[in-house]
């Protein structure tokens, strides 16, 4: 598998807080890459240097071959990159159709294309069919979560980068969510997940890196990195970890 996404040696930092220090990852075509860590290690500032919303300091990010380390995010958007970010931010006052049609912006001009991509969206979430003329804000957070995925989907992006998927869901709708994103791996999609939740983001990902403090402590298989000591007993505890079957 080549390259999709290589970041090398990127420094974050919000102002004069520093976020990370020389994080260098890849993500290959066709696979789902997870980052996990503690709240505060650094993982939503790398996502967010790989969609746009974060300027690195140093290093730098390359995505098919394209040095993008300082264009736009709606230009990454353009070459592929769609951030589902945490929190899911949906359009409160807008419809399910209407935020939708927002993940399609760079087809605005393609109706058929669009409608089609909504089809795509609708047969992958039969609720959101049913509530596609429900304003976005009286959706439940797990219905929002579908939302928030659909819209990127819109986008066909050759890379959805996910930020805590399953934050405040129900354990139920979590299970739902991560068997979506594994479907929509399946159909070709790179994925790189970011989630505190160790044990599903270590069932769903084929490899995975530890960020601690702002810098990648461990790196390699789900296997591998889920029989790691310093993973079992910060993040899965012995119990969890030796329940975990892939």
């Amino acid at each position: 598998m080549s390259a999709l996404l290589q970041a090398e040696g990127l420094e974050l930092a919000y102002g004069e807080v520093s976020a990370c220090r020389g994080v260098s990852f890849h993500v290959a075509e066709g696979e789902i890459v997870t980052l996990i860590g503690a709240n505060g290690a650094g993982k939503s500032s790398t996502l967010r240097a790989v969609a746009g919303a974060l300027l690195p300091r140093a290093g730098a990010i390359h995505f098919r071959g394209h040095d993008i380390t300082r264009l736009p995010p709606y230009k990454r958007t353009e070459l592929g990159i769609s951030l589902v970010p945490e929190g899911r931010r949906v359009f409160p006052f807008l419809t399910v159709r209407e935020n939708l049609e927002l993940g399609a912006f760079k087809y605005r001009k393609e109706g058929a294309k669009v409608r089609a991509l909504m089809e795509k969206v609708f047969d992958m979430f039969a609720r959101l069919r049913e509530r596609q003329s429900q304003n976005a804000g009286t959706l439940s957070g797990g219905e929002q979560q579908m939302l928030a995925l659909g819209r990127a989907i819109m986008s066909e992006p050759h890379l959805i980068c996910l930020d805590e998927p399953s934050l405040g869901l129900a354990p139920v709708v979590v299970q739902d969510i991560f068997r979506t994103i594994k479907a929509i791996n399946a159909a070709g999609t790179s994925v790189l997940l970011v989630e505190q939740n160790a044990r599903y983001a270590l069932e769903t990902a084929s490899r995975g890196y530890v960020l601690q403090t702002g810098s990648i402590i461990a790196s390699g298989s789900c296997a591998t990195l889920r029989n790691d000591d310093r993973v079992r007993q910060a993040y899965l505890g012995r119990s969890a970890a030796e329940q975990i079957k892939l």
